[in-house]
């Protein structure tokens, strides 16, 4: 919470600009608010952040604060959809120091990569980094297992004058499968999609996936042990826990058997297990905590450092905001719960900022309620509202009001789409009604380009959507009820609101922006 205080106070508490480019006058609110993702997307580009965190100088490395001398001692490793750009820019400073390295990279992603003009986040030819994909469709495979039993295999025959740097992004869970013998990686994911089917929370899926794995919960430091280790960790997950972004290789797994025991029989699993799984969770430690391992989980040998983030990613989109004359403010980088909630919150929001007299004390009771729903503390809320109502007096043109996340699209038809596509749908027609807000803009898009099984990253919307939509025969609820809103956006005037910025080579979940003009160009609401 403090970090997102610091942003707002860093982001919001300045006069707008007295005087912008004719470029920037003439660019619509929804071209604007294009450009502020873009900039959100480009302050979490893998390069970007690596060379932001490695800091050289002649055989000294700094990180974080913490110093390592190099005497071509570092090895590397990584594991994600974003360590390919992560491990080009380590090779670029470091490269005369590495020894050897492997990464674990999803199927396909080097050529994609290509395609899309991103090579330069690709390993050159005589790299001395390995690079091996594996977990196609996401999902753990034989070739994820052996880019994990050579990363496992680099990290046990360190010794105490090595360095290990470790490169975690999101996906790093499925690309990093080791299973504790005997149980076989079948039988790890049958448990695995078991829990899932049966409604385990991500942190419950984490828990026993820990649990059963040599290298996760702790378990990659443990085997480079006596080697000091860096972790460089570009976050996906609401909160940056580093135990649970790719299941914590390097941050020690403190639960026993007993608390994996309580999630699977919780879902009524424990009888069903394989006789191996039974085998592995009969032992007394499953792996050792910090009074075993003593020296080994001592800041001095394994440092962890989130190098980029949705907070991250918005301090970018706040600088680019207020360069095009918007008033940014941070709302929360932890928005999560159903995508009907938090639509129905930014169209409260909305409403209240755009709000040309004092708006009604029951639509901030509202917004207040909501809260709890979709991750948003109350005290971020009031903030929100109280920096909305004082842009009408301090000369703002628009408010920018950002925020990022995760929600969540209760899957009840057969259509096409993602998250931030239905969500851009469902605020679109919270800005419209009886009183539609014309001019407010709102985008929502994933930051690694792809929303769903789609080629889009989400969708720009505003208040006229719905009029707009209704004009060209388009029933946006026919669309809603079969979770359909790739198929909507596209045939809304020709996939005009689609955001399509291709593979991003990045991923720090979603972003969200509203843009709420806070003069007189909208009616007395």
């Amino acid at each position: 919470m403090a970090r997102v205080l610091s942003l707002y106070r860093s982001l919001s508490l300045h006069r707008p600009l007295c005087v912008w480019g004719l470029a920037v006058r003439r660019m619509s609110l929804e071209q604007r608010a294009q450009k502020v993702f873009a900039a959100a997307v480009e302050g979490v580009q893998p390069d970007v952040v690596v060379r932001r965190s490695l800091q050289r100088s002649g055989d000294c490395l700094l990180v974080d604060g913490c110093s390592f001398t190099l005497r071509h001692n570092l090895h590397l490793v990584g594991f994600g959809k974003a360590v390919l750009g992560m491990a080009s820019e380590a090779e670029r400073i470091l490269g005369d120091h590495i020894v050897r390295g492997v990464i674990s990279v999803p199927v396909g992603i080097q050529e994609a990569l290509r395609n899309h003009g991103k090579g330069h986040m690709l390993l050159g030819a005589n790299s001395r980094i390995e690079v091996l994909e594996g977990a196609r469709h996401n999902l753990p495979d034989a070739d994820a297992r052996r880019a994990a039993d050579r990363i496992r295999q680099i990290a046990t025959e360190l010794t105490e004058s090595d360095i290990l740097l470790v490169l975690i992004s999101g996906g790093g869970s499925a690309l990093l499968p080791s299973p504790i013998p005997p149980i076989s990686l079948e039988e790890k994911q049958e448990v695995t999609r078991k829990l899932a089917g049966a409604g385990a929370t991500i942190q419950e899926l984490n828990t026993v996936r820990r649990a059963l794995s040599q290298l996760k919960g702790g378990g990659l430091a443990h085997c480079a042990h006596p080697a000091k280790v860096v972790a460089l960790v570009l976050s996906d997950v609401i909160g940056d826990p580093l135990d649970l972004i790719a299941s914590g290789p390097t941050v020690p797994f403190e639960a026993g058997p007993e608390e994996v025991w309580q999630v699977l029989e919780r879902y009524r699993l424990n009888d069903s297990l394989p006789a191996s799984v039974k085998e592995v969770l009969g032992q007394a430690k499953l792996r050792p905590g910090k009074e075993e391992m003593g020296e080994e989980v001592e800041e001095s040998r394994v440092l962890n450092v989130v190098i980029g983030s949705n907070g991250i990613a918005l301090q970018s989109a706040g600088r680019c905001a207020r360069e095009l004359g918007l008033r940014p403010i941070v709302l929360s980088p932890a928005v999560c719960g159903n995508v009907r909630s938090v639509a129905n919150l930014y169209g409260l929001l909305a409403r209240f900022g755009c709000a040309t007299v004092d708006p009604p004390a029951e639509w901030a009771q509202q917004i207040l309620q909501l809260g709890p729903e979709v991750g948003v503390e109350s005290w971020d809320l009031y903030r929100a509202m109280r920096v909305l109502r004082e842009g009408h007096d301090e000369g703002w043109g628009v408010t920018c009001l950002m925020a990022g996340g995760e929600p969540t699209v209760e899957l009840i038809g057969m259509g096409r789409g993602g998250r931030n596509q239905e969500l851009a749908l469902r605020v679109g027609l919270e800005l419209g009604g009886e009183r539609p807000l014309q001019d407010t803009v709102f985008l929502s898009g994933g930051t690694d380009g792809q929303d769903g099984p789609t080629d889009a990253a989400g969708a720009v919307t505003d208040g006229g959507l719905q009029e707009e939509a209704h004009s060209q025969g388009l029933d946006s609820s026919n669309f809603l009820l079969n979770n359909d809103s790739y198929s909507f956006f596209s045939r809304l005037s020709s996939g005009r609101r689609l955001l399509l910025p291709g593979l991003t080579g990045t991923n720090v979940m979603d972003v969200h922006l509203l843009l709420l003009p806070t003069s007189s160009t909208h009616p007395r609401q």
